[in-house]
């Protein structure tokens, strides 16, 4: 569903990334070698990919459709996978501290961003949050995403030409908290996000720029930063809620269990587990051993990342 969502985005049929079609020359492709393991590359025709399931000719690559499964000079394989705004999250280069999946796909269900939608964000850092909104505004929305930071704006520029949503942002360089988001957008933005040091010194010309009954969101990783903010938002906001999402993963392995040493449940052959009842047509000679298989939850699950606190534009506010 995402690859058919993600194939929407830009109008320009010349420079548009589209699943249909096959993998070309110069195109940005996610390799995925394990669901750990995975990596941004350009295709060059000359070029080779070598890691430890062999080495792999880019113009063995040229042709396919995205999502094909490509084998090396020792047999080894990778998929070849078109850079949504899922995987690139998990690829990009770190500028900064990024948002994960989990917070993105709340803080897009919770701003009401859809086709057509105009949204504020500061700062871009990384790009990862802006990739997403990109593709919830296309085709006929656009983001206007600013950085105080004027190398790291030019490297998610950069990046966001790369995977092909490009006409879909505006990258400007601008302090936020100091200058205030540009006069132009006055009264023009369905939605504001903000990931900043200091978000209340923003919110109120945030406040600005959202039509009436606009909502805004602001990421931050402690509760100092929201209770500031929320004072100020209490001035021409309602609705101010807060959220911290707390993603739990869970581990699926197949055990061989070999029921000649369960004794009541308290056999050491495998991790607890609610026993099941054998069915009325198992038989006394079915094998001894047999898969079985178990769910625990990942040792490696991510905490904290940081509060979403969100709010609604008054209708009865008057700049």
């Amino acid at each position: 569903m995402c690859f058919h969502l993600f194939s929407m985005l830009l109008m320009d049929s010349s420079t548009k990334i589209s699943f249909n079609r096959c993998i070309r020359d110069g195109d940005l492709i996610i390799v995925y070698e394990r669901h750990d393991t995975m990596k941004a590359v350009k295709v060059c025709e000359n070029s080779i990919l070598q890691n430890r399931f062999g080495v792999f000719k880019h113009s063995d690559w040229i042709g396919k459709p995205f999502g094909s499964k490509v084998f090396s000079n020792k047999g080894g394989f990778v998929y070849l996978l078109a850079p949504t705004p899922e995987l690139w999250t998990l690829v990009l280069s770190h500028r900064t501290q990024i948002l994960y999946i989990a917070d993105i796909s709340f803080v897009i269900m919770y701003l009401e961003v859809v086709p057509g939608c105009l949204v504020l964000e500061s700062g871009t850092g990384s790009g990862s949050l802006t990739t997403s909104f990109a593709r919830a505004v296309a085709p006929t929305g656009h983001v206007y995403t600013f950085d105080f930071h004027e190398q790291r704006a030019a490297s998610a520029r950069e990046d966001f030409e790369r995977t092909g949503i490009n006409t879909l942002i505006t990258v400007g360089v601008r302090d936020i908290q100091g200058e205030g988001f540009p006069d132009q957008f006055f009264g023009l933005a369905d939605s504001v996000f903000l990931d900043l040091p200091q978000p209340w010194l923003a919110i109120p010309s945030a406040r600005n720029m959202l039509k009436q009954d606009g909502t805004l969101c602001s990421f931050s990783p402690c509760i100092e930063q929201v209770q500031r903010s929320c004072e100020i938002l209490r001035s021409g906001f309602t609705d101010i809620r807060t959220f911290e999402i707390l993603l739990r993963t869970y581990e699926v392995h197949e055990w061989k269990m070999d029921h000649s040493k369960v004794d009541d449940g308290n056999s050491t052959a495998c991790p607890p587990r609610k026993r099941r009842q054998p069915s009325r047509e198992a038989s006394v000679g079915d094998n001894a051993s047999s898969p079985v298989i178990m769910a625990r939850p990942s040792a490696e699950t991510r905490g904290h990342t940081g509060y979403l606190t969100f709010a609604r534009k008054s209708l009865n506010f008057h700049c």
